[in-house]
C-alpha cells in the first residue's frame, strides 16, 4: 500500500481537471491512499471521490503564506508519512515543497506543462498549430512517473451515474419544467469573454421560450450586477450568483440540459457533472489542452483566424486591436450550437 500526496492549489478549472484523474486512479488502486492538498473552498470537488481519497484544505494567504508558510505546511504534511509526492501545479510554492520533501528522501514528480509547445502554438508568427496533450493526460503522466500508471479514465461525474441532491437547490430553482440552460458569460481575462451585448441576445432568445429556464452563473460584485439586471429584464432568466455555494452549484449543473460558458472554470465544473457544455473560445484555443473533460469538440464555438490562439490563458492584449476572435462570433452561431 502506498500513500501519495497530491498538490494542486489553483486555479478552479485546473483543480477541477484533476478530479477525473484522481477519482479513476483511486478506483484502479483501491489499496493505495491519496491525499489532495488544495484551497479549502474547493473541497466539494472531491466530496464524492472514493474513500481512499482524502482532501486537505489550506489557507494560502494567511496560515501558509510565503516561504515560512510552505515550510510549516511541509512539516505538518510530513507527519502523514507519504511514500511519494505528485506535484500537479509546478509553481513556486509547490517547487519549495518539492525541495523539502526531496530532502526527506521521498520520491517527487511534477507535471510537464508543455510550456515550449504552448509558446509555439500561441506565438505571433510561424505557429505550430496542432492539438497538444490534454491537461488530464499531463496529470496522469505524473502518476505514471511514480509507478502509478492509469490504464483508463473511467470517471463520469462527481455524482456517479446519478445527479446531485435536488432538494439542496429546489427552493431557488423550483420544480424542473421543460429545459434548463446554464449560462456563465464571464472569465478571468477579457480575451475569453464573449461581448456581453451579444451574450444578452443569446439569453433573450432562450428566456423568451416558454419551455426553457436560463440560470445565470457568475461571481463578484460587478458580475452579479450584470446578471441581476438580466434576471430582472427576462422573466425566465434566474441569476444564481452569490446564492449558491460551490457544492450547490455543482448540483444545479448536474440538472441542466446544457451549459453555455466561456473557456472558464464553469466549463470544467459542468464537465464534472456530465452535463454537455457549449463553450465559446476567443484568444485561447482547445488545442492548448484545456478543453472540458469528456466534452464533444463539436461544441466549441470559435472562428478560425491566423492569429489564434494568441494566448494560453487569454491574458494578452489583442495586437489586432479589434478582438476579432470574439467579435466575429455571432449570437446566432452560439444559438445554433445549443441543442435542446
Amino acid at each position: 500500500m502506498a500513500h501519495i500526496l497530491i498538490l494542486r492549489f489553483s486555479a478552479i478549472g485546473d483543480v477541477a481537471m484533476t478530479v477525473p484523474v484522481i477519482d479513476s486512479l483511486a478506483r484502479q488502486y483501491p489499496e493505495n491512499r491519496y491525499t489532495v492538498v488544495s484551497q479549502t473552498f474547493l473541497s466539494p470537488l472531491f466530496a464524492h471521490c472514493p474513500d481512499n481519497v482524502q482532501f486537505v484544505g489550506i489557507d494560502l494567504y494567511n496560515v501558509y503564506k510565503g516561504i515560512p508558510g510552505m515550510y510549516r505546511l511541509y512539516r505538518e504534511l510530513l507527519q502523514q508519512k507519504f511514500d511519494a509526492v505528485a506535484d500537479l501545479h509546478d509553481v513556486l510554492r509547490t517547487k519549495l515543497l518539492r525541495i523539502f520533501f526531496r530532502c526527506s528522501g521521498l520520491k517527487v514528480k511534477h507535471i510537464d506543462k508543455g510550456r515550449k509547445e504552448k509558446r509555439q502554438l500561441t506565438r505571433k508568427k510561424n505557429k505550430i498549430f496542432h492539438q497538444l496533450k490534454l491537461t488530464t493526460e499531463r496529470y496522469a503522466d505524473v502518476f505514471s512517473a511514480i509507478c502509478q500508471p492509469l490504464e483508463t479514465l473511467d470517471f463520469r461525474s462527481v455524482f456517479g451515474s446519478s445527479r446531485g441532491d435536488f432538494s439542496r437547490i429546489a427552493q431557488l430553482t423550483g420544480e424542473k419544467k421543460g429545459y434548463w440552460i446554464g449560462v456563465a458569460p464571464f472569465a478571468k481575462h477579457e480575451g475569453k469573454i464573449f461581448p456581453l451585448e451579444c451574450m444578452e441576445q443569446v439569453i433573450a432568445h432562450y428566456a423568451g421560450r416558454e419551455d426553457t429556464t436560463v440560470f445565470l452563473f457568475g461571481g463578484g460584485a460587478s458580475e452579479k450586477m450584470v446578471l441581476e439586471a438580466w434576471s430582472e429584464k427576462y422573466s425566465r432568466a434566474v441569476s444564481v450568483a452569490g446564492k449558491l455555494d460551490l457544492s450547490a452549484e455543482l448540483i444545479l449543473m448536474s440538472h441542466l440540459d446544457v451549459m453555455l460558458s466561456m473557456d472558464s472554470a464553469n466549463m470544467h465544473l459542468a464537465s464534472l457533472t456530465a452535463t454537455p457544455v457549449v463553450s465559446v473560445w476567443g484568444a485561447t484555443h482547445p488545442f492548448a489542452g484545456f478543453y472540458g473533460y469528456n466534452q464533444s469538440p463539436a461544441n466549441a464555438v470559435q472562428v478560425e483566424l491566423c492569429c489564434r490562439p494568441c494566448s494560453v490563458y487569454g491574458n494578452k492584449p489583442c495586437y489586432r486591436k479589434d478582438t476579432g476572435c470574439m467579435t466575429q462570433i455571432t449570437p446566432q452561431m452560439v444559438i445554433d450550437a445549443i441543442t435542446l
